[in-house]
């Protein structure tokens, strides 16, 4: 009896051809579109993965691999999994990581469970990335055969659970192969181009968006300050800023300055004169994946954010939910409330939130 598999179609091509694939390897393959945010000028009528058109667009692949495909509504999942999340981190001062949450809470947990509800046996999705059962009986996400198009430091927060029931094909292959396979099997979205912002903040205006969110919330103008408490200049809400920026100061201290901290119980946002490095970091909320723990020291690849090249680091367990991890050279702009991702080799260890 052939295995039952969702695939997660977002109406590009990459779950697109994921969709291809797994029809092809054998499995009874349904389409599911996931419908979570239609806000007035957003993504409802746009090209993001949660717009009216990637709906069509999937529909329509659907058709040409004669699979089933259906719209599951996940509005109030990922208002509260992942819009709330974001804006109340931008307001607590710290910089969200959207993706890995929607990954998670959305895109996992949930589709997850409605699609065991109706008889899957697994879950799929175009990312690129590998699913693999490790020799110590753990499963473990692994890198794509690409590095240029690696997506595993956005699912690092994936459970043993949902590891075991997901499929990622498309993580065999480079991004221009899986081009190669749409337009070979006349899959109709073969040159559609990939989706790049926030799906839910478009235009890229993280302030904004909070600002029309939580009006009555958003933090007004405030000081720049050194890490002293000198006062430079005036800024224009700490949700414009983040550690490690440079650029859209506003400040003319005729020489370059960098965001070294947000103070959000002082509407204070720190600036330094030197550029923002450090040896070592703590971060919570920990979720390990190809190892069970790090009560022993351990030597590990880690990245801290998702265009990070990585750094060797020393990591070790400090308590039930806390994890050190020592630098072997110093990191730029290592920011509260991204996610530290832990490798070795290939494979993905585990990761946590910046403290």
């Amino acid at each position: 009896m052939k295995k039952k598999v969702v695939v997660g179609m977002s109406g590009g091509v990459d779950s697109s051809v994921a969709a291809y694939l797994l029809k092809e390897q054998g499995y009874d393959v349904t389409g599911v579109t996931m419908r979570t945010w239609d806000e007035a000028g957003q993504t409802e009528d746009g090209e993001g993965c949660c717009g009216l058109s990637g709906a069509e667009d999937a529909g329509r692949v659907a058709q040409v691999l004669g699979i089933p495909h259906y719209v599951m509504n996940f509005k109030r999942e990922f208002r509260e999994k992942v819009v709330d999340y974001f804006t109340s981190e931008y307001l607590r001062g710290r910089t969200p990581n959207p993706c890995i949450a929607c990954n998670r809470y959305v895109k996992w947990e949930s589709l997850l469970a409605r699609s065991m509800e109706i008889g899957a046996d697994y879950i799929a999705t175009g990312h690129y990335a590998r699913v693999e059962h490790l020799k110590n009986g753990r499963f473990a996400v692994r890198n794509s055969v690409t590095a240029k198009k690696d997506q595993t430091y956005a699912l690092y927060n994936l459970t043993q659970f949902q590891l075991s029931h997901t499929l990622m094909p498309v993580g065999a292959y480079s991004k221009e192969e899986i081009r190669r396979i749409a337009e070979q099997n006349h899959i109709p979205v073969a040159s559609k181009p990939d989706s790049q912002d926030i799906c839910f903040v478009p235009d890229g205006d993280y302030a904004g968006f909070i600002r029309r969110s939580v009006p009555d919330k958003a933090p007004g103008p405030g000081n720049f300050v050194t890490p002293e408490g000198k006062v430079l200049g005036r800024h224009k809400g700490i949700i414009h800023y983040t550690v490690g920026q440079r650029k859209g100061l506003g400040l003319s201290m005729g020489h370059p300055v960098f965001v070294s901290g947000l103070r959000p119980e002082t509407n204070e946002v720190v600036v330094s004169s030197s550029d923002v490095y450090q040896t070592s970091l703590v971060c919570n909320q920990i979720n390990f994946m190809g190892m069970e723990n790090l009560k022993e020291p351990r030597r590990l690849w880690t990245k801290v954010r998702y265009a990070h090249k990585g750094q060797w680091c020393l990591a070790r367990q400090t308590g039930e939910d806390t994890v050190e991890c020592v630098f072997e050279e110093p990191v730029r702009a290592v920011t509260p409330g991204q996610a530290v991702v832990f490798y070795e080799g290939e494979y993905v260890m585990g990761g946590g939130t910046i403290v």
